[in-house]
Protein backbone atom coordinates (compact mmCIF):
# COMPACT_ATOMS: atom_id res chain seq x y z
CA UNK A 1 0.00 0.00 0.00
CA UNK A 2 1.15 3.93 -1.01
CA UNK A 3 2.05 5.84 1.92
CA UNK A 4 2.74 9.49 2.12
CA UNK A 5 6.62 9.94 1.53
CA UNK A 6 6.94 13.91 1.32
CA UNK A 7 5.31 17.22 1.67
CA UNK A 8 6.03 20.69 0.76
CA UNK A 9 4.56 23.94 1.04
CA UNK A 10 4.50 26.87 -1.17
CA UNK A 11 3.10 29.99 -0.77
CA UNK A 12 1.44 31.92 -4.51
CA UNK A 13 -0.15 34.96 -5.15
CA UNK A 14 -2.76 34.83 -7.68
CA UNK A 15 -3.39 38.26 -9.37
CA UNK A 16 -7.35 38.97 -8.89
CA UNK A 17 -9.47 40.54 -11.67
CA UNK A 18 -10.52 43.23 -9.34
CA UNK A 19 -10.23 44.03 -5.48
CA UNK A 20 -13.03 41.56 -3.33
CA UNK A 21 -13.49 43.08 0.01
CA UNK A 22 -15.86 42.01 3.29
CA UNK A 23 -16.32 43.79 6.33
CA UNK A 24 -13.50 43.06 8.77
CA UNK A 25 -10.82 41.98 5.95
CA UNK A 26 -7.76 44.41 5.84
CA UNK A 27 -5.66 41.99 3.66
CA UNK A 28 -6.05 41.10 -0.49
CA UNK A 29 -7.13 37.86 -1.68
CA UNK A 30 -5.35 35.24 -3.61
CA UNK A 31 -2.21 34.92 -1.04
CA UNK A 32 -2.51 31.15 -0.14
CA UNK A 33 -0.48 28.50 0.69
CA UNK A 34 -0.24 25.46 -1.89
CA UNK A 35 0.91 21.82 -0.30
CA UNK A 36 2.54 19.25 -2.42
CA UNK A 37 2.45 15.79 -1.05
CA UNK A 38 3.89 12.67 -3.22
CA UNK A 39 3.57 9.03 -2.09
CA UNK A 40 5.76 6.01 -2.04
CA UNK A 41 4.96 5.06 -5.38
CA UNK A 42 5.76 9.02 -6.96
CA UNK A 43 2.14 10.41 -7.30
CA UNK A 44 1.89 13.75 -6.29
CA UNK A 45 -1.33 15.41 -4.74
CA UNK A 46 -2.10 19.04 -4.48
CA UNK A 47 -3.83 20.57 -1.40
CA UNK A 48 -4.14 24.48 -0.70
CA UNK A 49 -4.65 26.65 2.92
CA UNK A 50 -6.34 29.79 1.77
CA UNK A 51 -5.40 30.90 5.24
CA UNK A 52 -6.44 34.84 5.90
CA UNK A 53 -5.72 36.70 9.44
CA UNK A 54 -8.37 38.17 9.00
CA UNK A 55 -11.17 35.31 9.18
CA UNK A 56 -11.87 33.88 12.43
CA UNK A 57 -15.10 32.33 14.48
CA UNK A 58 -17.10 34.58 16.95
CA UNK A 59 -15.60 35.57 20.04
CA UNK A 60 -12.39 34.16 19.04
CA UNK A 61 -13.46 30.82 19.23
CA UNK A 62 -11.88 29.92 15.68
CA UNK A 63 -8.66 32.50 15.35
CA UNK A 64 -7.14 33.83 11.75
CA UNK A 65 -4.83 31.63 10.46
CA UNK A 66 -2.14 33.39 8.28
CA UNK A 67 -0.32 31.76 5.37
CA UNK A 68 2.68 31.71 7.75
CA UNK A 69 1.36 30.30 10.86
CA UNK A 70 -0.72 27.50 8.29
CA UNK A 71 2.99 26.84 6.54
CA UNK A 72 4.61 26.61 10.52
CA UNK A 73 2.23 24.09 11.52
CA UNK A 74 2.60 22.18 8.89
CA UNK A 75 6.13 21.62 8.49
CA UNK A 76 6.89 21.55 12.25
CA UNK A 77 4.09 19.21 13.70
CA UNK A 78 2.01 17.53 10.61
CA UNK A 79 4.91 16.49 8.43
CA UNK A 80 6.18 14.67 10.96
CA UNK A 81 2.75 13.46 12.53
CA UNK A 82 1.96 11.98 8.91
CA UNK A 83 4.95 10.33 7.41
CA UNK A 84 4.92 7.14 5.91
CA UNK A 85 0.72 7.24 6.92
CA UNK A 86 -0.79 4.65 4.44
CA UNK A 87 -2.73 5.92 1.83
CA UNK A 88 -6.83 5.24 2.25
CA UNK A 89 -7.12 6.19 6.02
CA UNK A 90 -8.74 9.23 5.89
CA UNK A 91 -9.79 8.93 9.62
CA UNK A 92 -6.30 7.82 10.98
CA UNK A 93 -4.73 10.63 8.81
CA UNK A 94 -7.23 13.02 10.97
CA UNK A 95 -6.76 11.34 14.00
CA UNK A 96 -2.31 11.91 13.86
CA UNK A 97 -3.47 15.10 13.26
CA UNK A 98 -5.21 16.11 15.80
CA UNK A 99 -3.36 14.55 18.15
CA UNK A 100 0.15 16.08 17.63
CA UNK A 101 -2.02 19.73 17.95
CA UNK A 102 -4.96 21.18 18.39
CA UNK A 103 -7.07 23.36 15.87
CA UNK A 104 -5.59 24.83 13.17
CA UNK A 105 -8.05 23.84 10.63
CA UNK A 106 -6.81 25.73 7.81
CA UNK A 107 -3.33 23.95 7.89
CA UNK A 108 -4.93 20.25 8.51
CA UNK A 109 -7.50 20.74 5.29
CA UNK A 110 -4.61 21.77 2.71
CA UNK A 111 -3.09 18.13 3.90
CA UNK A 112 -5.93 16.31 3.84
CA UNK A 113 -7.34 17.62 0.26
CA UNK A 114 -3.39 16.32 -0.77
CA UNK A 115 -4.05 12.90 0.64
CA UNK A 116 -7.76 12.77 -1.10
CA UNK A 117 -5.98 13.48 -3.95
CA UNK A 118 -3.30 11.16 -3.75
CA UNK A 119 -5.99 8.63 -2.60
CA UNK A 120 -8.59 9.08 -5.46
CA UNK A 121 -5.67 8.39 -7.75
CA UNK A 122 -4.05 5.42 -6.24
CA UNK A 123 -7.89 3.89 -6.02
CA UNK A 124 -8.75 5.44 -9.74
CA UNK A 125 -11.72 7.25 -8.96
CA UNK A 126 -12.78 11.02 -7.95
CA UNK A 127 -12.60 12.42 -4.58
CA UNK A 128 -16.63 12.99 -4.24
CA UNK A 129 -16.72 9.11 -3.89
CA UNK A 130 -13.96 8.66 -1.21
CA UNK A 131 -16.58 11.27 0.72
CA UNK A 132 -19.70 9.10 -0.21
CA UNK A 133 -20.62 9.20 -3.37
CA UNK A 134 -22.27 12.26 -5.77
CA UNK A 135 -25.33 13.74 -4.63
CA UNK A 136 -25.18 15.87 -7.82
CA UNK A 137 -23.13 15.64 -10.94
CA UNK A 138 -23.41 19.60 -11.62
CA UNK A 139 -23.33 22.53 -8.78
CA UNK A 140 -25.68 26.40 -8.84
CA UNK A 141 -22.81 29.16 -8.68
CA UNK A 142 -23.46 32.34 -6.77
CA UNK A 143 -21.66 35.26 -8.11
CA UNK A 144 -20.53 37.00 -4.91
CA UNK A 145 -20.34 41.20 -5.13
CA UNK A 146 -17.64 42.50 -2.81
CA UNK A 147 -17.63 45.92 -1.17
CA UNK A 148 -17.25 48.73 -3.99
CA UNK A 149 -19.14 51.46 -5.30
CA UNK A 150 -22.68 51.39 -5.46
CA UNK A 151 -22.38 52.19 -9.63
CA UNK A 152 -19.59 49.39 -10.28
CA UNK A 153 -21.73 46.63 -7.83
CA UNK A 154 -24.52 47.61 -10.31
CA UNK A 155 -22.65 47.11 -13.20
CA UNK A 156 -21.14 44.02 -12.08
CA UNK A 157 -24.19 42.16 -11.06
CA UNK A 158 -25.80 43.29 -14.44
CA UNK A 159 -23.38 41.52 -16.03
CA UNK A 160 -23.06 38.79 -14.72
CA UNK A 161 -26.91 37.97 -14.73
CA UNK A 162 -26.36 38.61 -18.11
CA UNK A 163 -23.98 36.03 -18.77
CA UNK A 164 -26.66 33.36 -16.78
CA UNK A 165 -25.71 33.20 -13.22
CA UNK A 166 -28.62 33.19 -11.35
CA UNK A 167 -27.34 34.19 -7.96
CA UNK A 168 -25.83 36.96 -6.42
CA UNK A 169 -24.84 37.68 -3.22
CA UNK A 170 -23.97 41.22 -1.95
CA UNK A 171 -21.85 42.11 0.70
CA UNK A 172 -23.24 44.75 3.06
CA UNK A 173 -22.87 45.71 6.74
CA UNK A 174 -20.55 49.13 6.28
CA UNK A 175 -23.80 51.41 6.47
CA UNK A 176 -27.65 50.88 6.81
CA UNK A 177 -28.47 53.43 3.98
CA UNK A 178 -25.52 52.27 1.82
CA UNK A 179 -26.40 48.49 2.28
CA UNK A 180 -30.27 49.52 1.11
CA UNK A 181 -29.62 51.30 -1.83
CA UNK A 182 -27.20 49.05 -3.14
CA UNK A 183 -29.57 45.84 -2.90
CA UNK A 184 -32.14 48.30 -4.50
CA UNK A 185 -30.37 49.31 -7.33
CA UNK A 186 -28.68 45.46 -7.81
CA UNK A 187 -32.31 44.12 -7.70
CA UNK A 188 -33.76 46.74 -10.49
CA UNK A 189 -30.79 46.31 -12.27
CA UNK A 190 -30.80 42.42 -12.91
CA UNK A 191 -34.82 42.22 -12.64
CA UNK A 192 -37.07 39.86 -10.81
CA UNK A 193 -36.23 36.66 -12.14
CA UNK A 194 -32.19 36.39 -10.45
CA UNK A 195 -31.90 35.18 -6.59
CA UNK A 196 -30.66 37.87 -4.32
CA UNK A 197 -28.92 37.36 -0.64
CA UNK A 198 -27.31 39.49 1.35
CA UNK A 199 -23.99 38.44 3.42
CA UNK A 200 -22.99 41.19 6.70
CA UNK A 201 -20.06 39.24 8.27
CA UNK A 202 -20.94 40.31 11.47
CA UNK A 203 -20.51 43.85 10.24
CA UNK A 204 -24.26 44.91 11.96
CA UNK A 205 -23.42 46.14 16.05
CA UNK A 206 -26.82 44.94 17.27
CA UNK A 207 -29.47 42.60 15.98
CA UNK A 208 -32.21 45.62 16.29
CA UNK A 209 -29.90 47.32 13.42
CA UNK A 210 -29.59 44.03 11.87
CA UNK A 211 -33.29 43.58 11.92
CA UNK A 212 -34.37 47.05 10.85
CA UNK A 213 -31.87 46.85 8.10
CA UNK A 214 -33.01 43.75 6.92
CA UNK A 215 -37.18 45.25 7.51
CA UNK A 216 -36.05 48.24 4.71
CA UNK A 217 -34.24 45.73 2.39
CA UNK A 218 -36.60 42.77 2.33
CA UNK A 219 -39.16 44.36 -0.07
CA UNK A 220 -36.23 44.15 -2.95
CA UNK A 221 -37.22 39.98 -2.20
CA UNK A 222 -33.98 38.62 -0.76
CA UNK A 223 -33.25 34.94 -0.54
CA UNK A 224 -31.26 34.94 2.97
CA UNK A 225 -29.68 36.90 5.16
CA UNK A 226 -25.91 35.63 5.27
CA UNK A 227 -24.25 36.14 9.22
CA UNK A 228 -25.99 39.22 10.74
CA UNK A 229 -24.11 39.89 13.82
CA UNK A 230 -21.92 38.08 15.81
CA UNK A 231 -22.77 34.73 17.96
CA UNK A 232 -25.07 32.20 17.69
CA UNK A 233 -27.14 34.00 20.19
CA UNK A 234 -27.68 37.02 18.52
CA UNK A 235 -28.04 35.69 15.02
CA UNK A 236 -31.30 33.75 16.47
CA UNK A 237 -32.79 36.66 17.66
CA UNK A 238 -32.43 38.02 13.76
CA UNK A 239 -34.18 34.86 13.02
CA UNK A 240 -36.68 34.98 15.42
CA UNK A 241 -37.68 38.34 14.24
CA UNK A 242 -37.53 38.16 10.05
CA UNK A 243 -39.56 35.68 7.89
CA UNK A 244 -36.46 35.49 5.19
CA UNK A 245 -34.34 32.99 6.48
CA UNK A 246 -30.80 33.48 8.13
CA UNK A 247 -27.81 32.03 7.46
CA UNK A 248 -24.57 31.06 9.93
CA UNK A 249 -21.37 31.30 8.38
CA UNK A 250 -18.64 32.68 11.10
CA UNK A 251 -20.88 30.88 13.91
CA UNK A 252 -20.61 27.47 12.09
CA UNK A 253 -17.08 25.58 11.85
CA UNK A 254 -17.91 22.00 12.90
CA UNK A 255 -20.47 19.54 13.49
CA UNK A 256 -20.81 20.68 17.05
CA UNK A 257 -21.34 24.31 15.94
CA UNK A 258 -24.03 22.84 13.51
CA UNK A 259 -26.08 21.02 16.57
CA UNK A 260 -25.47 23.95 18.64
CA UNK A 261 -27.18 25.79 15.84
CA UNK A 262 -29.98 23.31 15.45
CA UNK A 263 -30.58 23.15 19.24
CA UNK A 264 -30.98 27.31 19.62
CA UNK A 265 -32.83 27.60 16.48
CA UNK A 266 -30.37 29.96 15.23
CA UNK A 267 -30.57 29.71 11.58
CA UNK A 268 -32.47 27.72 8.52
CA UNK A 269 -29.25 27.32 6.69
CA UNK A 270 -25.68 26.77 7.28
CA UNK A 271 -22.90 27.80 4.94
CA UNK A 272 -20.17 24.56 5.10
CA UNK A 273 -16.37 25.63 4.14
CA UNK A 274 -14.01 22.69 2.72
CA UNK A 275 -11.48 24.82 5.45
CA UNK A 276 -13.31 25.48 8.25
CA UNK A 277 -14.13 22.17 9.69
CA UNK A 278 -10.45 20.93 8.92
CA UNK A 279 -10.74 19.21 5.82
CA UNK A 280 -13.56 17.71 3.73
CA UNK A 281 -14.09 14.68 6.08
CA UNK A 282 -15.31 16.99 8.65
CA UNK A 283 -17.08 19.14 6.48
CA UNK A 284 -18.94 15.98 5.32
CA UNK A 285 -20.23 15.41 9.31
CA UNK A 286 -21.15 18.86 9.74
CA UNK A 287 -23.10 19.01 6.57
CA UNK A 288 -24.56 15.22 8.06
CA UNK A 289 -25.20 16.85 11.26
CA UNK A 290 -27.40 19.57 9.22
CA UNK A 291 -29.48 17.45 7.10
CA UNK A 292 -30.59 15.05 10.39
CA UNK A 293 -31.71 18.91 11.74
CA UNK A 294 -33.50 20.05 8.41
CA UNK A 295 -30.73 22.80 8.32
CA UNK A 296 -30.18 23.29 4.67
CA UNK A 297 -26.52 24.21 3.69
CA UNK A 298 -24.67 25.99 0.79
CA UNK A 299 -20.71 25.83 -0.29
CA UNK A 300 -18.67 28.61 0.43
CA UNK A 301 -15.25 29.67 0.97
CA UNK A 302 -12.41 32.65 0.74
CA UNK A 303 -12.23 32.53 -2.86
CA UNK A 304 -9.41 29.58 -3.03
CA UNK A 305 -7.73 29.43 -6.03
CA UNK A 306 -8.19 26.17 -8.02
CA UNK A 307 -6.48 24.03 -5.84
CA UNK A 308 -8.68 24.31 -3.34
CA UNK A 309 -11.86 25.32 -5.07
CA UNK A 310 -11.45 21.81 -6.48
CA UNK A 311 -12.02 20.59 -2.84
CA UNK A 312 -15.17 22.94 -2.62
CA UNK A 313 -16.70 21.23 -6.20
CA UNK A 314 -16.01 17.92 -4.72
CA UNK A 315 -18.06 18.75 -1.29
CA UNK A 316 -21.15 20.27 -3.02
CA UNK A 317 -21.60 17.81 -5.36
CA UNK A 318 -21.22 15.01 -2.21
CA UNK A 319 -23.00 16.47 0.22
CA UNK A 320 -27.10 15.82 0.41
CA UNK A 321 -27.81 19.03 2.45
CA UNK A 322 -25.87 21.09 0.20
CA UNK A 323 -29.22 21.92 -1.80
CA UNK A 324 -28.79 25.67 -2.26
CA UNK A 325 -26.28 27.77 -4.50
CA UNK A 326 -22.62 28.01 -3.74
CA UNK A 327 -20.36 30.59 -3.31
CA UNK A 328 -17.19 29.36 -5.18
CA UNK A 329 -14.82 30.81 -7.66
CA UNK A 330 -15.44 29.44 -11.47
CA UNK A 331 -11.46 28.77 -11.46
CA UNK A 332 -10.48 29.61 -15.18
CA UNK A 333 -6.77 30.08 -16.19
CA UNK A 334 -5.66 33.53 -18.39
CA UNK A 335 -5.48 31.05 -21.94
CA UNK A 336 -9.23 30.10 -21.03
CA UNK A 337 -11.07 33.70 -20.15
CA UNK A 338 -13.42 34.92 -22.58
CA UNK A 339 -14.24 38.23 -20.63
CA UNK A 340 -17.07 36.92 -18.87
CA UNK A 341 -16.79 37.82 -15.05
CA UNK A 342 -19.40 35.25 -13.47
CA UNK A 343 -17.54 33.69 -10.88
CA UNK A 344 -14.12 34.81 -11.80
CA UNK A 345 -12.41 36.48 -9.30
CA UNK A 346 -8.68 36.36 -10.42
CA UNK A 347 -6.98 37.08 -13.78
CA UNK A 348 -5.70 33.67 -14.19
CA UNK A 349 -5.23 30.10 -12.03
CA UNK A 350 -3.12 27.56 -11.58
CA UNK A 351 -4.92 24.29 -13.26
CA UNK A 352 -4.42 23.48 -16.33
CA UNK A 353 -7.92 23.47 -17.61
CA UNK A 354 -10.66 25.44 -16.67
CA UNK A 355 -13.80 24.17 -14.35
CA UNK A 356 -16.98 23.65 -16.66
CA UNK A 357 -19.90 26.33 -16.44
CA UNK A 358 -23.20 26.24 -18.54
CA UNK A 359 -25.96 27.50 -17.35
CA UNK A 360 -24.92 29.12 -14.25
CA UNK A 361 -23.80 25.23 -13.01
CA UNK A 362 -20.18 24.01 -12.79
CA UNK A 363 -20.11 20.23 -14.28
CA UNK A 364 -18.03 17.94 -11.54
CA UNK A 365 -15.14 16.79 -12.84
CA UNK A 366 -14.92 12.92 -12.94
CA UNK A 367 -11.27 12.08 -13.14
CA UNK A 368 -9.43 10.03 -10.35
CA UNK A 369 -8.20 12.48 -7.39
CA UNK A 370 -9.68 16.15 -7.42
CA UNK A 371 -10.12 15.66 -11.61
CA UNK A 372 -8.23 18.53 -13.04
CA UNK A 373 -3.93 18.58 -12.71
CA UNK A 374 -1.91 21.61 -11.23
CA UNK A 375 -0.09 23.47 -13.55
CA UNK A 376 3.43 23.60 -11.59
CA UNK A 377 4.61 26.18 -14.23
CA UNK A 378 2.01 28.27 -13.49
CA UNK A 379 3.18 27.05 -9.47
CA UNK A 380 6.50 28.28 -10.54
CA UNK A 381 5.07 31.32 -11.71
CA UNK A 382 3.22 32.66 -8.83
CA UNK A 383 5.52 31.24 -6.29
CA UNK A 384 6.27 34.15 -3.56
CA UNK A 385 9.49 33.92 -2.13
Amino acid sequence: MPTISQIETILVRLPTRRRHQWTGLTEPIGQYLMVRMTDSDGRTGWGEAPALKDWGGEFGRYFGESTAVAGLVIERYLTPAIDDHPLGDVIGLHRRMDTIIKGYPYAKAAIEFAYLDLTGKWLGVPVHTLLGGLTRDRVAVTHSIGLMSVEEAVAEAAKVAAEGIRSIKIKVGVDAARDIRIVGEIRAAVGPDTRLCVDANEGYATPGEAIRTFRAMEKFDLAYFEQPVIGIERIAEVARAIDTPVMADESAWNSHDALQIAQARAAQIVSLYTTKAGGLWKAMEAAAVCRAAGIVCNVNGSVETGVGNLANVHLAAAAPAATLSNVIPVSTPAQFQTGTIGGIYYSDDLLVAPLELMDGHITVPTAPGMGIAVDEAKIDRYRVS
